[in-house]
């Protein structure tokens, strides 16, 4: 069954775990006892109803505060597809929460209230979708209850979420108006806004076309483990296990192992049920060649014809998560696909203001800045740009002392 990854932004009380909520209760996925688990603690509370977003706030600090701190996870399924929600929080010093939840999104699904339209929080989680080269935008306007279920508001919010989406990013919008607390066109259409013609958040979620999204074109396979079982059995078997990270992969095709530049072909592609005709990505796979190359994790397979360049001066745009202060000369571990090589940051060249887009000099940065900057590693590594593949286009920064993630990066078309 297809698998779509979406996640939720918008900004405070938009109601996006109410909307969560919602789409897991009327779609059957919750469980007799934890729905009574939160109607009591909405009893408790002082609601007059089950209050649906307990469903999704897990963290004690959520509940008491009626806010998202971390990214919750939610998994359910219909006939159509299996689903995977990234509820992310929506307050600015949690922009790392929201990023670590959209980088591996399908689509994102931006919550606006009917009664205010776009703000400034919903401004800067757009940027991010589209800094984040999430493909797929649904826009739910909110709260079509307390605003007469109107037709002119939705329009006029539409309207003005268009004109400022034309400066972003964003291959596919749409837009559903929507109520979460009362399940208007969540996951049945709406008796209330009979003038709206198109499908509900759960029709759109099951039927948004993704498999155009994935890159079939640049084959990229990083090597993450090799396998080598030793038994009497497979005495002679070698293979490299990892995944497909862009292009497909057949038996016979010619491929070049880099950095080391050195050439074979597929003899097998092997899944956990035996030999495969082809693999894509995100298949996870182990690839076995004709000849007995030296291949180790961190290596990457490719097409002769279609390889990454590799570089050591990187051009990204990164968030930084962690709590202490970065500035040129740093001294960082640039992590990408399964190489893990040495950095230094040479230089900030802006800070982006995610409220108004603008950009600034900046000397250093801090928790939950976005920022263009330069990179150079003590080691090649090959990369392409993340607009192309969002899986060899990234990497992460780690402290080399305290081994913590201190960033999150993704490489620009302009690097070279």
């Amino acid at each position: 069954m297809e698998l779509l990854t979406f996640v939720t932004a918008g900004s405070v009380d938009d109601g996006k775990s109410t909307l969560i909520g919602r789409l897991l209760h009327d779609t059957g996925s919750i469980p007799d006892d934890q729905i009574e688990a939160v109607a009591r603690s909405s009893a408790r509370m002082g609601f007059d109803e089950t209050n649906l977003a307990l469903l999704t706030d897990g963290l004690r600090a959520e509940r008491e505060q009626g806010i998202t701190i971390d990214v919750a996870h939610r998994y359910f399924s219909t006939p159509r597809r299996s689903f995977i929600i990234a509820d992310a929080p929506g307050h600015e010093q949690y922009t790392r929460n929201m990023v670590c939840g959209a980088s591996v999104s399908d689509l994102g699904l931006l919550l606006v209230d009917a009664r205010t339209g776009l703000t400034e929080q919903t401004r800067r989680h757009a940027f991010l979708l589209s800094l984040l080269g999430v493909p797929h935008l649904l826009v739910a306007v909110n709260k079509m209850d307390l605003v007469g279920h109107s037709r002119e508001t939705f329009e006029e919010v539409a309207a003005e979420v268009s004109e400022f989406m034309t400066r972003m990013r964003v291959p596919d919008l749409t837009f559903i108006p929507i109520s979460a607390l009362n399940g208007d066109n969540v996951v049945s259409p709406s008796e209330r806004m009979d003038w709206y013609g198109g499908g509900t958040v759960l029709h759109h979620l099951e039927t948004v076309h993704i498999r155009s999204d994935r890159n079939l074109v640049d084959a990229r396979f990083p090597v993450q483990y090799v396998l080598r079982p030793r038994s009497d059995e497979h005495h002679d078997y070698r293979a490299y296990a990892g995944q497909v990270a862009g292009g497909v992969f057949r038996p016979g095709d010619e491929v070049m192992v880099l950095p080391s530049g050195m050439t074979s072909a597929v003899a097998s592609v092997d899944g956990p049920d035996g030999p495969l005709e082809q693999a894509f990505a995100p298949m996870s796979v182990a690839l076995r060649l004709t000849d007995d190359l030296d291949v180790s994790r961190g290596d990457l397979i490719c097409r002769p014809g279609n390889r990454p360049e590799p570089l050591q001066d990187i051009d990204a745009m990164i968030c930084w998560m962690d709590g202490s202060r970065v500035a040129p000369r740093a001294k960082l571990r640039l992590k990408h696909t399964g190489r893990d090589v040495r950095a230094q940051l040479s230089e900030i060249v802006y800070r982006v203001d995610v409220n108004t887009l603008h950009r600034a000099e900046a000397g250093s940065l801090g928790a939950n800045d976005i920022a263009r900057v330069r990179l150079r590693t003590a080691q090649p590594i090959m990369c392409d740009d993340y607009a192309r593949n969002r899986t060899t286009g990234s990497f992460i920064l780690i402290d080399p002392d305290t081994k913590r993630t201190v960033a999150g990066g993704m490489v620009n078309p302009s690097r070279r």
